[in-house]
């Protein structure tokens, strides 16, 4: 086996072997040689060559996304470890372990106009469980510090920094590694949690309880709890798609359900206790009505974290969703149920009716996006991982059935539209599902350099919706058909993926019109030769018109 020379190289290889890190994403660079030439040369790890920064971290991002472990990406000293910040801010906000090593220049080299250099300590500081910095000598103190990035990575789900200075010769090898790290076991935080006599008091008397279920790893909750929450009638249980969670009591299409809403309705409707699980939340709609009417109590459970969404939050139980529930279970007396409570029972009336009038809507509604995203998720295959961009897309799917055997992702993080495909594309290589990526155009030409990339999956999909620009700007108040709309918010283009697709050998598929749409999606799933995508063209002026027309016909 090869190794490289510089003890601090063999000490960083080392020691993210015994912390159990298996996937390493390396942009080519010299500064960052002696660490390429380990990890490639190490069995231990399965090493990918990545030339993009940017798509680098995003492609990290989506195998730690599928494996719930830490990934590191390795580059080179100077700005190509800026173009890791936008993945690296999702990993944050998301809560998956990413592991950045940045090669540097030695500390002598900083700030006197050297080459490739700029000030990278501590550059991520905002958005970085922790930073270590290393000094160019292998040392006790280096490994600690490497030691305890990776473990806080583990422990609280996120991103960490380890910048590593190596002087020159960067190549040099030997055939034995002389490095003998001690590293320690990353436990898990002990968070302790109570369900007191006030929140059970709080529980038993809100007649309205309302749980909002952002993102999820499918099969996070338990059926029992799922089977409880949906018998009790008190409570209204509101999910995203990308929750993952699924009961026929429950309701995914917040958006369809609550815009109709008269202010006597919203008050109605207001909880008097609020329950929140999971990740970020995609609904605009059900943030600003939980704002203006809020509960009188609102419980986040996590076991890191707690945004104060609302502008309510009044506890913070620091543990998942089963233990939480379980030991409401244990706790609370199920014969206590109030026979009058009808808060469940109201809202699947507005939910029938709703459902009667989205399908006499989609039935005559001409071609477009809303038209386009019923097709799709209708042909989507069963038992697939379903990987969604930002803006109109993921917004789209919300108002769409899906079959509950679809595993919904999407980086809702920071809610970018930087890295969609390379996620994408890493998820794809992590799971062994077959992998579809629904997009629009403006997210998909953005990343395009999500392509250049060797390790894409045979039977990946991409399914670009091409509006011809931001829609997504169109649907969003403030909208005037002016010069400045189209060409600074809405940014219209006349760009099609066809010589992308020669030029990254996917199989290219286009449709314009709802017929070609539906005739091209058979062939387009049974067809698993090399990756592919169906590019679906909208028109680019009747997409915000027509779902406006929606939400009023739901009155």
């Amino acid at each position: 086996m090869i190794y490289p020379k510089i003890p601090l190289a063999q000490s960083v290889i080392e020691i993210c072997r015994l912390k159990g890190i298996q996937h390493i994403v390396i942009s080519p660079g010299s500064r960052n040689a002696p660490l390429t030439i380990g990890f490639s040369n190490n069995e231990a790890f399965q090493c990918y060559s990545i030339v993009d920064e940017r798509c680098a971290a995003f492609f990290a991002l989506g195998i730690a996304q599928q494996i719930k472990k830490p990934v590191a990406v390795v580059c080179t000293s100077g700005s190509a470890l800026l173009n890791y910040y936008p993945a690296l801010a999702e990993a944050f906000y998301s809560q998956i372990p990413l592991v950045v090593i940045s090669a540097d220049r030695p500390h002598d080299k900083i700030d006197i106009g050297d080459g490739q250099t700029i000030r990278q300590e501590n550059v991520f500081a905002n958005h970085s469980l922790f930073n270590a910095n290393l000094t160019e000598d292998a040392s006790t103190e280096n490994d600690k510090l490497i030691d305890e990035a990776i473990s806080i990575s583990i422990i609280q789900k996120g991103p960490v920094h380890i910048n590593v200075p190596f002087e020159e010769p960067l190549y040099d090898t030997q055939d034995f590694c002389s490095a003998q790290p001690n590293v320690t076991e990353a436990v898990a935080l002990e968070n302790s949690f109570t369900i007191t006599e006030s929140d059970l008091n709080v529980w038993e008397k809100a007649q309205k309880k309302l749980i909002l279920v952002g993102e999820l790893y499918p099969n996070t909750i338990e059926s029992e709890i799922i089977d409880f929450l949906a018998k009790d009638e008190s409570v209204v249980v509101f999910t995203e798609k990308t929750s993952n969670l699924h009961h026929e009591s429950f309701i995914s299409n917040i958006d369809t359900i609550i815009t109709p809403f008269t202010e006597e309705d919203f008050r109605e409707f207001q909880p008097d206790l609020l329950i929140t699980f999971g990740g970020m939340i995609v609904s605009k709609r059900i943030k600003a009505f939980l704002r203006k009417y809020k509960p009188e109590n609102h419980w986040h459970i996590d076991e890191l974290r707690a945004y104060d969404t609302f502008g309510c939050l009044s506890n913070h139980f620091k543990t998942n969703p089963n233990h939480f529930f379980n030991e409401l279970l244990l706790r609370f007396d199920l014969s206590v149920r109030a026979e009058s409570r009808t808060y469940n029972a109201k809202i699947q009336e507005i939910v029938e009716v709703r459902k009667q009038k989205q399908f006499d809507f989609l039935s005559t509604v001409p071609y477009s996006d809303f038209k386009v995203f019923d097709a799709i998720t209708k042909a989507l295959p069963k038992n697939i991982q379903l990987q969604v961009s930002n803006s109109s897309a993921i917004r789209y799917l919300q108002l769409v059935d899906l079959d509950k055997s679809v595993e919904v992702f999407c980086n809702r993080g920071t809610s970018g539209i930087d890295g969609s495909t390379t996620t994408a594309i890493g998820a794809a290589l992590a799971n062994n599902k077959p992998t579809v990526l629904i997009t629009g155009d403006i997210s998909f030409f953005y990343d395009s350099n999500a392509l250049w990339n060797n390790y894409i999956p045979k039977n990946f999909k991409i399914i670009l919706v091409n509006n011809g620009g931001g829609g997504i700007f169109r649907i969003l108040p403030g909208h005037q058909e002016t010069e400045t709309f189209t060409k600074y918010f809405e940014t219209s283009h006349n760009l099609n993926a066809s010589q992308l697709c020669q030029m990254f050998n996917f199989d290219y598929y286009s449709a314009i019109n709802e017929n070609d749409v539906n005739s091209n999606l058979h062939e387009f799933f049974q067809k698993n030769e090399k990756p592919s995508l169906l590019e679906i063209f909208t028109p680019e002026k009747e997409n915000d018109k027509i779902l406006k027309d929606y939400f009023k016909k739901l009155l």
